[in-house]
C-alpha cells in the first residue's frame, strides 16, 4: 500500500470514538474463538480498488488449507488514511476491539510502540528462518526505541517525477526529461502552462486533508534534497533533537508556495481536496489532464487489468524522472522510503494464529506475488534478486535503482504531530494565507510543543 498519509490525530479523535461502537464487536477478549485470526486492514475508499482485498483472500484460502479447522476474518477499516489510523488506534486500546493482526504504516509504528498498542515479535521471529532473507533498512523500520522488533514488513516504495509524454511534445519538452535542479522542474511546468492550456503543469500534495502524503511525498522530497544528503535535515540524531530554524526548511516551503502561487498546480480547492490522490491516479494522468506529478512507485497497481482504472498503455504515455536535489549537487537525485509491517497488537487474542497468518503472507512466492500486485519494492534479498520480479512491471527498475539514493523519514514517537505541524505550514503557503518566513516560524513553535522542546535551531 502507498504510503499515504495522516492528518492531526488529535483533531480526529472525536471520529475515532463515534466510530468505536461500530468496532466493538472487531476484537477479541473474553469468550473469542481461539481458532479464527482476526485480520484488520486498510480497504480503499475507491470501491474499484481491490488490490489488498484480492491478495488477502487468496492467503486466507492458503491459510485455512494449511491449517484445519483455523478461520481468518476479516476486520476492514474503510476509511481515508488519516481516519484509518485514528479508528485503528481506538481499537487498539481495549481486549474487546482489538484484532489478531493490523496493518501499520512505519511513520505511525513507533507513537503505538510507545502507547504499549504493540506486542514485540522476537520471539516468534528467532525461530521464522525466513526473517534473515528481509534486508536490514526494511527491519529497522518497524523498530521500537527499545531495540525490539514489532512489525513484519511487507514491502517498502519509493518516490520520483511522472510525466505525461503526450503533453510534453506539445510543449516541446524531451521524451527522455531528467531534471538536474528545482529550477529545471519549475521551468518544465512554466513551460507546460504556456504552452499547453487547459492542463495542470504540476501536482505536489500539500495540506492537512492529504496527510503523510504532502509531509512525505512533497515535503520531505524537497527538504531531503537540500543538502547533501549526509545528515538528516528533520532531526538531529548526534543530539536526538529536531531540527528548526533551517534554511532548508524555508527552501522546501518556497517550492510549494511557488508552485501555487504561480497556478502551476491544480487549483487550491482541489489541491486540498482529502481525495485528490485519487484523482491524480484514476482522472488526471489516464486522461491526459496533469504534465508532472510528482508521486510514489505504487501507482501502476491503479491501472493494472481488473483495477478499476485499467490503463493498458501507461508504460508507453508515461516518462519517468528521479527527483533532483535543490541545486543538483550530489548525489543528484533524491527519494523517501516508507512503507508498511504487519503487526501484531498487545491485546490481541491469539497472537500465535496471527504470526502463522504472517508467515503465510511473507513466504517468498507470496511477498512477490503482493510486490507485484501492489507495484511495491521487494523487502526480501531473494525477491529483488529474481530477475522476474524486476520484469514483472515497468517501472520496478528503475523505481528499485531509487533505493541507493533514498531516505527513512525519522519516525520517533513525535513524528506524527512534527508531520502534521508541516502540512500546516504548507497549508499556510499554499493558500496564501502565510508567508514562508511566518509559516516557518508557525512551524518552529508547534515543533517545540510536539516535542517537549527537544529541538535544536540550525
Amino acid at each position: 500500500m502507498p504510503v499515504r498519509p495522516t492528518a492531526a490525530l488529535t483533531s480526529l479523535l472525536a471520529l475515532g470514538l463515534a466510530a468505536a461502537t461500530t468496532l466493538t464487536a472487531c476484537g477479541g477478549g473474553p469468550g473469542s474463538d481461539p481458532d479464527t485470526v482476526k485480520v484488520s486492514f486498510k480497504q480503499s475508499t475507491d470501491n474499484s480498488i481491490k488490490v489488498m482485498d484480492t491478495y488477502l483472500t487468496d492467503i486466507k484460502k492458503q491459510f485455512e488449507r494449511q491449517h484445519p479447522g483455523k478461520k481468518v476474518e476479516f476486520v476492514p477499516i474503510k476509511a481515508p488514511d488519516s481516519e484509518y489510523y485514528t479508528k485503528l488506534q481506538q481499537m487498539l486500546r481495549s481486549p474487546r476491539t482489538a484484532p489478531d493482526l493490523v496493518y501499520e504504516d512505519t511513520f505511525l509504528i513507533n507513537s503505538d510502540i510507545t502507547s504499549g498498542y504493540l506486542k514485540p515479535l522476537d520471539p516468534y521471529l528467532a525461530t521464522w528462518p525466513d526473517w534473515d532473507r528481509f534486508i536490514d533498512t526494511a527491519k529497522a523500520a518497524a523498530k521500537g526505541e527499545d531495540g525490539k522488533t514489532y512489525g513484519v514488513p511487507d514491502g517498502t516504495d519509493t518516490r520520483g517525477l511522472w510525466f505525461s509524454k503526450d503533453i510534453f511534445h506539445k510543449a516541446g519538452l524531451p521524451a527522455d526529461w531528467q531534471p538536474k535542479t528545482w529550477k529545471d522542474v519549475l521551468d518544465a511546468a512554466r513551460t507546460i502552462k504556456r504552452k499547453v492550456p487547459g492542463v495542470i503543469p504540476l501536482n505536489v500534495y500539500t495540506g492537512k486533508p492529504v496527510g503523510e502524503a504532502a509531509t512525505m511525498q512533497t515535503f520531505e522530497m524537497l527538504l531531503y534534497g537540500t543538502n547533501d544528503g549526509t545528515q538528516d535535515p528533520l532531526y538531529d540524531k548526534s543530539s536526538k533533537k529536531w531540527i528548526a530554524g533551517s534554511q532548508g526548511f524555508k527552501d522546501a516551503l518556497s517550492f510549494v508556495e511557488t508552485v501555487y502561487r504561480e497556478k502551476l498546480g491544480p487549483d487550491v480547492s482541489d489541491a486540498l481536496d482529502p481525495h485528490v490522490m485519487t484523482r491524480v491516479r484514476g482522472e488526471w494522468l489516464p486522461q491526459g489532464r496533469l504534465g508532472i506529478a510528482l508521486d510514489g512507485s505504487w501507482l501502476p497497481q491503479d491501472w493494472l487489468k481488473g483495477s478499476g482504472h485499467e490503463w493498458p498503455g501507461w508504460p508507453d504515455e508515461l516518462g519517468l524522472a528521479a527527483m533532483p536535489t535543490q541545486h543538483g549537487q550530489a548525489p543528484g537525485k533524491v527519494s523517501m522510503s516508507g512503507g508498511w509491517t504487519w503487526s501484531i497488537p498487545a491485546k490481541a487474542a491469539n497472537p500465535d494464529l496471527a504470526f502463522e497468518f504472517i508467515k503465510t503472507m511473507q513466504t517468498r512466492a507470496n511477498a512477490k506475488k503482493w510486490y507485484v500486485a501492489n507495484s511495491g519494492i521487494a523487502v526480501r534479498e531473494d525477491v529483488a534478486a529474481d530477475p522476474s520480479y524486476a520484469t514483472a512491471q515497468p517501472g520496478t527498475a528503475f523505481f528499485t535503482g531509487l533505493v541507493a539514493h533514498t531516505h527513512y523519514r525519522p519516525a520517533y514517537p513525535a513524528y506524527p504531530k512534527v508531520s502534521t505541524a508541516i502540512q500546516e505550514a504548507m497549508e499556510g503557503v499554499t493558500t496564501g494565507d502565510l508567508s514562508v518566513e511566518e509559516a516557518a516560524r508557525g512551524y518552529d513553535d508547534a515543533l517545540k510543543d510536539a516535542t517537549d522542546n527537544e529541538v535544536v535551531e540550525k
